[in-house]
């Protein structure tokens, strides 16, 4: 069986991120390092994802009316625009990562001069889309970003995801990669987690899906660094 690993490093933008991100998770600059350890690998397929909301997003607390707009606290009820049959709980957060904005812009020291492809993602103000691949509702699909096209023209066999946050677009750009029939792997140490008491649960949801976690020093990273 070939063997053709790509590498998803999920939104590791400003707003993402200590000191003065608008939804800053904890030690979200520290993973850095490991990443640009991970983007120095000769993986033959490198991207980087980037949240690009707009203003008037639905996901924004500011967009909704009190009181049932609280950042972190508030969860509304999103139908899917083609088909309000299908719904979606999801949380309301702070505005972030806003088209334009200092907030949206990739960390200077990631070492973007190794990644092929930035794909965007969120910019479609109806739904929210953790996922770096599509929003969550399937009946049908609402937003599709270019990563899959990406990926499975490229020939890709494995993703490796890294990146931010664990507990959410890591963890569903994560699913929906092993959805899309690539064997995957989420790379632990290059990732942290807006609620870190939430990762038992996105593990078992991993082991479920057949999503494999690994440090930096498995087996599955080694196969990167022998690939040619």
């Amino acid at each position: 069986m070939s063997f053709k690993p790509a590498l998803v490093v999920v939104d590791v933008q400003e707003d993402f991120c200590p000191p003065n991100g608008a939804l800053a998770v904890g030690g979200g600059r520290d993973i850095v390092p490991t990443l640009n350890e991970l983007l120095s690998l000769p993986f033959p397929i490198k991207i980087a994802t980037k949240d690009f909301h707009p203003q008037d997003h639905i996901s924004f607390a500011s967009n909704h009316p009190s009181p049932n707009n609280k950042p972190f606290q508030s969860m509304i009820t999103i139908k899917n625009p083609l088909n309000p049959e299908e719904t979606q709980q999801t949380r309301l957060w702070p505005d972030h990562c806003v088209q334009g904005t200092k907030g949206s812009e990739l960390l200077p020291e990631l070492d973007i001069s190794k990644v092929q492809h930035i794909v965007e993602k969120g910019q479609d103000k109806r739904v929210e889309m953790y996922s770096a691949f599509a929003d969550p509702f399937t009946n049908p699909n609402v937003s599709r970003s270019k990563l899959a096209e990406i990926l499975h023209k490229a020939g890709v066999t494995d993703v490796y995801v890294a990146g931010l946050a664990a507990d959410y677009c890591v963890k569903f750009t994560a699913l929906d990669a092993r959805k899309e029939g690539f064997k995957t792997w989420v790379v632990g140490e290059a990732t942290r987690a807006v609620d870190p008491s939430t990762l038992p649960d996105v593990y078992k949801e991993y082991e479920k899906a057949g999503v494999l976690l690994v440090g930096v020093e498995d087996e599955a990273i080694k196969k990167v660094k022998e690939y040619s």
